[in-house]
């Protein structure tokens, strides 16, 4: 098969491949209900998914005192630890990622999760092996500053022109319009479709199949 226009795919990890998004409003919720603090909205919860964590509890509790956003991540943390075990990949997800590891891109994670959280995350799903490269939030700038794909096209020696990140969150589609990379939305994850338009993605895919599809015929 031609190549069209991308060599590297660069991959959002929580509700673009894997199905965590309802997992990780409830784990948020149950947090600020711990420390007895009012309880944020399932809106306003999968908003900041795609966050780092700390920046994720300081936006999801703006008017609490600041010495409860770190209490709610180590609850939040606690929550989520006890509940990834049961989290899978969308169907489709595991074929569509080694089609496009056969065919030679260069595949990639840059996601707002931790690095212990997305080794951990991706073993459990064996899924390692599959990727070239990926960074996490503890690592660099969260989204949507410009520095997770700038260090994964450093590293991978590609061209942020021939570079396209993939995500279900604004975040991720901001972040991808600060490097310079293009952006592909994906409706299925943490932000309403009318929120991922307004970004202007280069495609916005219903479904892991549709995805599948426009990337086969494009990418």
């Amino acid at each position: 098969m031609a190549r069209k226009q991308f060599d590297l795919i660069v991959f959002d990890w929580d509700g673009t491949l894997i199905d965590s998004t309802s997992t990780i409003v409830k784990c948020i919720q149950a947090s600020a209900k711990d420390l007895g603090l009012p309880i944020p909205t399932e809106l306003l919860a999968s908003h900041v998914i795609g966050l780092g964590l700390q920046e994720a509890m300081q936006l999801v509790m703006p008017d609490v005192e600041p010495k409860y956003h770190a209490r709610m991540a180590e609850r939040y943390r606690y929550h989520y630890l006890s509940r990834d075990h049961e989290l899978t990949l969308f169907p489709g997800v595991q074929e569509m990622l080694q089609e496009l590891s056969q065919q030679a891109y260069f595949l990639a994670v840059a996601t707002g999760k931790s690095r212990v959280g997305l080794n951990r995350s991706l073993n459990a799903v064996k899924l390692l092996s599959l990727f070239d490269a990926t960074r996490c939030a503890d690592e660099t700038f969260s989204k949507p500053h410009p520095a997770m794909l700038q260090e994964l096209t450093r590293e991978l020696g590609q061209d942020m022109r021939r570079t396209v990140m993939i995500g279900d969150t604004s975040h991720d589609l901001l972040m991808a319009s600060n490097a310079g990379a293009a952006g592909i939305a994906v409706e299925y994850g943490a932000h309403p479709v009318e929120q991922l338009q307004a970004c202007n993605p280069l495609y916005s895919a219903a479904t892991v199949a549709d995805l599948h599809q426009w990337l086969s015929e494009h990418a």
